[in-house]
């Protein structure tokens, strides 16, 4: 998702001589037991296990054979297909000089993992939302309709809009009800990376899937570091558990460089939990925290993302190889049977 799509990867080409290396990626998961997630499902039966420690599950031992056989496979099974992309980026129309922008409010089933079709509150029926991307200092009109069975509303959230607009039910607006529409009307800014989500029943919303990014982009593009391709990053942990752009290993996306590109990454975090995100063999040149560029950028390899929080970071694909790309609370990403959650790689070719 974003302005440049990772380009498709076949599964045979990815993973020649590297199954080793990214079986490693994350290494450290518990040995002998089966996690077992909120519905009593081992994680043989549910694509996209949760943590023993978190949801209470039972312990059922395995031989290390078995372990090494399943975390294999998991990554064979690696990119994984599903149906349903998030994060299309939203046409418009151009009204008397405003963007114009729809957005329907749906329950759709989603599939996060392979098999794994789970009930979801979206926009324009996908996961994450299609990406809203806007000019700063250009007016914008969003038409939000409601199909769901609940009410709901839309926070546009790190933009300095009328009050009006803030989207927040019995303080700036009305819910918007079944059967509804709002108008919302801003002028976006400031410019950077954000993000638009529902603000009323908002741990069922979001956590279902009603979220979306908002980038805008400065009027004047010299004040950003220059890349080649621009991703997307939105995490969550509800809907299917640990998801980055509402899918879950071994159905996350790889991102995919040629040597000597520049990656800008956006890290956004939709979810209820801090994630830091590493990144194996490659640097994170940080510029931006909540849209606005820092005034020292720094490197690092590991960029902690709380709720709400945005990141931009550069990668500079200087160094070949598949590289593992993944949470390092390792209860999020890796057990027994495999990685799962939020794993991905970054393929620099």
């Amino acid at each position: 998702m974003g302005m440049h799509e990772p380009r498709q990867v076949s599964r045979r080409g990815l993973l020649k001589g590297t199954v080793g290396a990214v079986v490693a990626a994350a290494a450290g998961g518990v040995v002998g037991y089966t996690v077992r997630g909120a519905d009593g499902r081992g994680a043989d039966e549910a694509t996209s296990p949760t943590p023993d420690d978190q949801q209470g599950g039972t312990p059922i031992p395995m031989s290390n054979d078995d372990m090494d056989r399943a975390a294999e496979a998991v990554v064979k099974a690696f990119p994984a297909k599903t149906e349903g992309t998030g994060g299309v980026p939203l046409e418009y129309r151009m009204e008397s000089g405003v963007r114009v922008f729809e957005i329907v409010c749906q329950d759709v089933k989603w599939e996060v993992t392979p098999g794994q079709k789970l009930e979801a509150h979206t926009y324009n029926g996908m996961v994450p939302g299609p990406e809203i991307r806007v000019v700063e200092g250009e007016p914008v009109r969003v038409i939000v309709k409601n199909e769901m069975s609940q009410s709901t509303s839309v926070h546009w959230h790190g933009q300095r809009v009328p009050n009006a607009m803030d989207g927040v039910p019995f303080i700036t607006q009305p819910p918007i009800k079944p059967g509804e529409s709002f108008v919302y009307e801003f002028t976006p800014g400031p410019f950077g990376s954000h993000m638009y989500h529902s603000h009323h029943n908002a741990t069922e919303q979001v956590g279902r899937g009603m979220l979306g990014a908002l980038i805008v982009e400065p009027k004047d593009k010299s004040l950003e570091p220059a890349f080649d391709i621009d991703y997307t990053f939105i995490m969550n942990d509800m809907l299917g558990g640990f998801t980055i752009n509402g899918k879950g290993f071994p159905a996350t996306a790889p991102i995919s460089a040629k040597a000597g590109q520049r990656v800008r990454i956006r890290f956004m975090n939709e979810g209820q939990m801090s994630h830091p995100f590493h990144l194996h063999g490659l640097t994170y040149e940080v510029f931006a925290r909540d849209g606005y560029l820092l005034p020292q950028p720094f490197r690092c390899d590991t960029i902690n993302v709380a709720p709400g929080e945005r990141w931009d970071a550069i990668v500079v694909a200087d160094n070949p190889g598949v590289w593992a790309f993944h949470c390092h609370i390792l209860s999020h990403v890796e057990g027994p049977k495999g990685m799962f959650g939020m794993v991905t790689v970054l393929i620099v070719e």
